[in-house]
């Protein structure tokens, strides 16, 4: 009815008539199809502005100027009929549901919505263009135009920033955790003692190439897949092919018997592997079911656990009978030499320069050994590296098993000039039990069977390492009585039998010690080493008077004040605390754990370049500080005289040996 009312007025504005009012009501209908959303839009457009609580005036203005410039078009386009402009303006108010207010309630049309959308973007990219002209930056959120302040485009930058830290964080703790995961695989590899293992690498070509050896791989999960098959057949009575994948294991098991590698597979192994694969996809229709194959894989992982720790166990207990077995060739060097030596005249048997063995004035060195060719490494390195070797003076003492042999083996190759001294320790008359708790505590039946005894509870995998002949040698306890073995030295430096000197030891009788008794090169780190790992910190008699995280000490080089150790009584103290640790309360077997009490505050430690150890544990020490020390240590299991050996550090001991030597190459020593 209101577009009636708008053509009959527009008829009665043009004059009426038919051929003029038709002409006019066709214009107008024209118009009211094309332009009007125009119009419309324009003018809905002005209306948003101008209720938007975000313009101003320069908005305004600008919308404004738009309108003003499609109006002028408009009646640029239909100058003739520009009266009836005028008339669709004034009578917007009256078209009822076509008004502008209609539109804007309802959103009638779908299209005219589209269209309000294209034209309010534009307006909206045209405003943008305004204000971030004079500085402002804008935002668009649903149907209306919103601008951001200073203040909110401050924070959305400080959110952006903290989304750029978060990021970088996350990348460089990513980056500090692959770092971690690299040291701990370091620090694994370090543990690994390839000698123990055997003369093999750990790291399988596969891990050299991913697709090597891959026919191996494959076949040995294809037994493993066969087993599985097997119980499950045995479950379900399928007889028959149950002997199918018994024949085909153990086909497989003759291939892979030797083989280590691809190359090692004979030409049937491509056969084998097939005739399994069809067997196993006959297995798998017959057989599969998720929770038996499941529980067998873990029933068989279970089984292979328990037998890796089976295999550990015994390779600790070989791997300590071997480093507590004499080799044959020492042994059969000490026995040839033990035979000559007691073929000598008395005469014979006596050693140059014995007036020296006294003199406070030279350089004493303390060795207690039952290993000859060990002894003699000892010496020979420590006199070719001494400037002046008429200084030294070696005190040797040995069990009386060796003692013929190593006065023998000294009698026939004595170490220039330097001073020889050979003592056995069954003839130290006042070494006995009655005086030494730890002789008593030796010869006892029950301290034997609590380390020695098979099946005794205690001789788990991790009470291994005590049983060792060296634990009841009273040769191993000796360096607690230096003063009564030695009564008119001032000093004596103490040397085990397993290392090497690479440099003249004169300055360490220099060092001042500081009123210290002993003088030894600290073994602790962050963690390890220290006194919470030999004693017993559960015990109070430990916890009251020790710190569990003092630090520890090496024996192997020490040197002792004998002064002050007579003065402070050491010999008292050790005896104070062997006679309390009597039921193995407060550590174990060893020397280093009663050494760590008793020499407790009396310890002066020496620059680490004096006493570099773990030559006979440790593959991962360093050549150059090898090289820079003055004596290296093979403590470990690894000595230098077994096949046990590391290879590498095995040249810094051998060069110290003749081994054309004519006793070497009757018993078969060589390098």
């Amino acid at each position: 009815m209101a577009l009636k009312r708008g053509l009959s007025g527009v008829n009665r504005i043009r004059g009426g008539g038919g051929g003029g009012g038709s002409r006019s009501a066709f214009i107008l209908l024209v118009f009211f199809c094309v332009f009007a959303p125009l119009v419309f839009f324009v003018g809905r457009g002005v209306y948003i502005d101008s209720s938007n609580d975000y313009s101003n005036d320069s908005v305004k203005q600008h919308l404004d100027w738009r309108e003003r410039l499609a109006m002028k078009s408009l009646r640029s386009l239909f100058s003739k009929e520009a009266s009836v402009l005028d008339v669709i303006t004034a009578s917007t108010a009256d078209l009822g549901p076509f008004s502008l207010d209609s539109f804007k309630k309802n959103n009638l049309s779908a299209s005219y919505r589209e269209v309000d959308t294209s034209v309010r973007n534009s307006q909206n990219q045209t405003t943008s263009s305004a204000l971030n002209a004079k500085g402002d930056i804008t935002s668009k959120g649903g149907s209306h135009q919103k601008v951001e302040t200073p203040a909110k485009f401050y924070r959305r930058q400080l959110r952006e920033k903290r989304r750029e830290m978060r990021a970088n964080e996350l990348v460089q703790r990513n980056d500090d955790t692959i770092l971690k995961l690299e040291n701990a695989a370091i620090e694994r590899s370090k543990s690994v003692d390839s000698a123990v293992l055997g003369k093999y690498s750990i790291w399988r070509r596969e891990n050299e190439n991913d697709n090597s050896d891959s026919n191996i791989r494959l076949m040995r999960d294809q037994v493993i897949m066969a087993r599985v098959y097997c119980g499950i057949a045995k479950l379900k009575n399928k007889t028959e092919l149950l002997q199918e994948l018994q024949a085909r294991i153990k086909d497989s098991q003759r291939v892979l018997a030797e083989a280590t590698t691809d190359a090692d597979l004979p030409r049937s192994a491509h056969d084998k592997l097939r005739d399994m694969g069809q067997v196993l996809s006959k297995a798998k229709m017959q057989l599969y079911d998720c929770k038996l194959v499941t529980g067998k894989l873990r029933a068989m992982l279970q089984t292979a656990d328990e037998q890796v720790r089976s295999l550990k166990k015994q390779s600790t207990f070989l791997a300590q009978l071997a480093a507590k077995t004499i080799p044959n060739p020492i042994h059969c060097l000490s026995m040839r030499l033990t035979i000559d030596y007691y073929l000598l005249s008395p005469e014979k048997r006596k050693f140059p320069r014995r007036e020296n063995r006294e003199n406070p004035n030279l350089y004493h060195y303390a060795l207690f050994s039952d290993n000859v060719l060990a002894a003699s490494v000892v010496v020979n390195s420590t006199i070719m590296n001494a400037k002046d070797p008429s200084k030294h003076v070696f005190h040797l003492v040995t069990d009386k098993l060796n003692f013929a042999a190593m006065n023998m083996w000294f009698l026939l190759n004595p170490p220039g000039k330097a001073t020889i001294h050979v003592e056995n320790v069954d003839e130290f008359k006042w070494l006995n039990s009655s005086y030494c708790p730890v002789l008593r505590q030796l010869e006892s039946a029950a301290m034997k069977e609590y380390y020695f005894k098979a099946d005794h509870p205690s001789s788990g995998s991790s009470n291994l390492k005590y049983r060792n002949p060296k634990y009841l040698s009273m040769l191993n306890h000796l360096r607690f009585y230096l003063p009564e073995v030695y009564p008119k030295l001032n000093k004596i430096l103490f040397l085990d039998d397993d290392i090497i000197v690479q440099k003249d030891l004169t300055p360490l009788w220099e060092v001042n010690l500081n009123g210290k008794v002993n003088g030894a090169v600290e073994t602790c780190g962050e963690s390890f080493h220290r006194f919470d790992k030999y004693l017993n910190f559960s015990n109070p008699h430990i916890a009251r008077n020790f710190n569990p995280n003092a630090c520890g000490w090496a024996y192997g080089m020490n040197m002792f004040d004998l002064k002050e150790w007579k003065k402070r009584d050491i010999t008292g103290i050790y005896h104070k605390w062997q006679n309390m640790n009597e039921n193995r309360t407060l550590w174990k077997l060893g020397t280093l754990p009663p050494g760590l009490i008793t020499f407790y505050g009396l310890t002066h430690p020496l620059d680490k370049s004096w006493h570099v150890l773990g030559l006979g544990y440790n593959p991962s020490i360093a050549k150059k500080d090898i090289q820079n020390a003055a004596v290296v240590h093979y403590n470990g299991n690894m000595k230098p005289w077994l096949e046990l050996a590391m290879s590498k550090y095995r040249p810094y001991w051998t060069k110290y040996i003749k081994f054309d030597h004519p006793y070497l190459r009757r018993c078969n020593l060589h390098e």
